[in-house]
């Protein structure tokens, strides 16, 4: 038989996704979601899928993470975004990596969908996360508050199938993540040793853009890929800004 396989879920507010992910990861042997003090029907919803439901106060993304793998029973955990839907191919993808057991943690690709669109480009795609792995072998840095890394004691290996995410519906949710995003960036960069100078808020960002734009091929998504790496390349500038306010403060 399989390793027990423990797929875990991060919730805070998550009504409108809750019940299309956990659809998707009926074929787990757990499903264990960790909610942060949701004040709608998520906690409900995902008793009523099946889920296994804790709570934990939210701190750190890192944090919630490892607090999540505390709790986990599964010899191997996938961790699964509520914006994001496992496909069957990735399911059966899964059961037979953990089967034959030839890594001890596994990248797993995404498909991106932003306002609405798959995007191939800029950045975007394959966009590969290190979800799957065995639960005594992986550890969230804490220390990287944002875009979390996992320290993995063991070889790694890439799936070929996707999930799916459904990032950022529109405009406005972009900018509200965004601008949590950089607060975490800059505090992380700060702690780090780095320092922002003035030319920090033009190269930047124009590196930024170059990079999504053009390295990344941003231009082969048409409007939505210059959209996105303008918006991109703008958040960098915002982070080094404030990279410099913390160092005005001294913090």
């Amino acid at each position: 038989m399989s390793p027990h396989l423990s797929v875990i879920v991060l919730t805070r507010n998550e009504e409108r996704n809750i019940v299309d992910c956990l659809r998707t990861l009926s074929w787990a042997d757990e499903v264990l979601v960790l909610d942060s003090g949701s004040e709608d029907a998520t906690v409900a919803l995902a008793r009523e899928m099946g889920a296994r439901v804790e709570t934990r106060p939210f701190d750190n993304f890192p944090r919630q993470r490892n607090a999540a793998l505390e709790l986990a029973r599964g010899e191997w955990v996938f961790f699964v975004d509520a914006d994001e839907r496992a496909t069957e191919e990735l399911a059966l993808e899964v059961r037979k990596a953990i089967a034959e057991e030839e890594a001890d943690g596994f990248w797993v690709p995404r498909r991106n969908y932003i306002f609405g669109r798959l995007i191939r480009h800029a950045g975007w795609y394959p966009d590969y996360q290190l979800r799957l792995f065995r639960r005594q072998k992986g550890r969230y840095d804490e220390s990287r508050e944002v875009h979390e890394l996992v320290i993995l004691d063991g070889p790694q290996g890439y799936l070929e199938n996707p999930l799916i995410h459904y990032n950022y519906e529109d405009i406005g949710q972009f900018i509200e993540r965004q601008n949590r995003y950089t607060e975490m960036e800059a505090a992380y960069l700060y702690r780090g040793g780095a320092r922002a100078k003035v030319r920090s808020f033009i190269l930047q960002p124009c590196r930024e853009f170059r990079r999504r734009y053009i390295t990344l091929q941003g231009y082969k998504d048409g409007r939505h890929g210059l959209l996105l790496s303008l918006l991109m390349a703008y958040y960098e500038g915002v982070k080094y800004l404030k990279l410099w306010r913390l160092q005005r403060r001294g913090l």
